[in-house]
C-alpha cells in the first residue's frame, strides 16, 4: 500500500470515527452519514478552530484530529438540521 493509499485510508477511519462520535452527540446514524459528516467535519473544525485560534492542546495527532474533526461534524449535522 502506497502512502496516498493508506493516508486517505487513515482519512476516511478519522472521518467515521467523528461521524459516529457527533451521531452520539447530536443524534442520527448510518455509516455513509459518519463517513461524510466526520471528512466534511474534519474541514470545517480545522478552519474553524484555526480562524478563532484554537489549539485544542492535544499531543497526540491522531486524537486532535478525531476532535477537531468531531466538533467540525457537530457544526455540520446541527447547520444541515437548520436548513432541511
Amino acid at each position: 500500500m502506497d502512502d496516498k493509499t493508506r493516508a486517505l485510508l487513515i482519512f476516511a477511519v478519522i472521518g467515521i470515527v467523528a461521524g459516529f462520535l457527533a451521531s452520539i452527540i447530536v443524534g442520527g446514524g448510518g455509516l455513509i452519514q459518519y463517513l461524510l459528516s466526520g471528512v466534511i467535519g474534519a474541514f470545517v473544525g480545522g478552519t474553524l478552530l484555526n480562524a478563532l485560534g484554537i489549539n485544542l492542546g492535544i499531543r497526540n495527532a491522531l486524537a486532535s484530529q478525531i476532535v477537531t474533526a468531531t466538533i467540525g461534524a457537530i457544526v455540520v449535522v446541527l447547520l444541515a438540521r437548520l436548513i432541511v
